[in-house]
């Protein structure tokens, strides 16, 4: 399903012309594969992106005309599509693939902790990107990137807890792929379990001092090693942002904040910056 820039446009000069209560009016809960979460028309997401002045930070960095498409093959996994000018892999903006569906998270039993299931919405992928920029030495990639990053992930989170009062979801669900996006998440989610939130929390603080792009790198070189002298590998686990109150109860109980900070204080971590130099230099990275 595809539409041009020119089926939106009124959106945007109009700074939305729909009341907020009209733009989703008349939904209800009808699921279908064609609609984004079972709900809702590209129309009405794209009414939404430009509330939430998604496309007028497009406008500002050039990225104008857009394009958009909603792949729905493996509903309930559904992939959204931003690009600039034309449907081109090299210029995408926003690939977004999210699912709805309840979740029973595993650590909260671990450690004693009673969690209901919680119906959220998943991140399975997230990418948003400046496909008119790239990399050059002064500045590199973080791990995984092709293109510049958008510094837009606030907006988007904005655009996903708007969504998620209007279906009362229980939380947003984040799989880091990358020690970086962990970091970048950790802003407004919270590892599920405290184990992990607590070491995260370890190693930002015991390298606060190194550059963030670089430690991202030394934790992708395979650099970074725990105190045993194990090399520590990035293992993607949930964080989530807590919407429903049971979910905000937890995050917020005793035995979530005592295991975090324990793990936090006592483990400790250090960089080969010998070994982190060479494989630079193999990446072709200058540090």
């Amino acid at each position: 399903m595809t539409k041009d820039n020119r089926k939106i446009d009124p959106f945007w000069d109009k700074d939305l012309v729909l009341k907020e209560d009209e733009v989703f009016s008349g939904l209800g809960l009808a699921k279908g594969s064609l609609l984004f979460l079972g709900r809702y028309t590209l129309k009405e997401v794209m009414a939404v992106l430009a509330k939430k002045g998604l496309f007028r930070e497009a406008k500002k960095r050039n990225l104008w005309p857009i394009k958009y498409r909603l792949d729905s093959s493996d509903y309930p996994i559904q992939r959204l599509l931003v690009y600039w000018q034309e449907e081109d892999p090299e210029k995408v903006i926003v690939d977004l693939k999210i699912r709805e569906g309840e979740v029973k998270f595993k650590a909260p039993e671990k450690h004693g902790y009673k969690l209901p299931p919680q119906r959220c919405l998943l991140f399975e992928w997230l990418t948003l990107q400046n496909p008119r920029l790239s990399f050059d030495e002064k500045h590199p990639p973080l791990p995984g990137q092709t293109r510049p990053g958008l510094s837009l992930s606030k907006k988007i989170l904005e655009v996903f807890l708007y969504l998620s009062k209007l279906i009362q979801i229980d939380g947003l669900v984040a799989f880091p792929a990358y020690f970086h996006n962990a970091l970048l998440f950790s802003r407004y989610f919270y590892f599920v379990d405290p184990i992990k939130e607590g070491e995260i929390k370890a190693i930002r603080k015991q390298f606060n001092h190194v550059p963030f792009r670089q430690l991202a790198w030394a934790v992708h070189l395979g650099c970074l090693s725990e105190a045993e002298g194990r090399v520590y590998e990035w293992q993607a686990e949930e964080q989530v942002f807590p919407l429903s109150e049971v979910l905000k109860e937890y995050i917020d109980s005793k035995i979530y904040k005592e295991i975090s900070r324990h793990v936090e204080k006592t483990s400790k971590f250090s960089i080969d910056w010998e070994l982190f130099k060479k494989k630079s230099r193999e990446q072709g990275i200058l540090y």
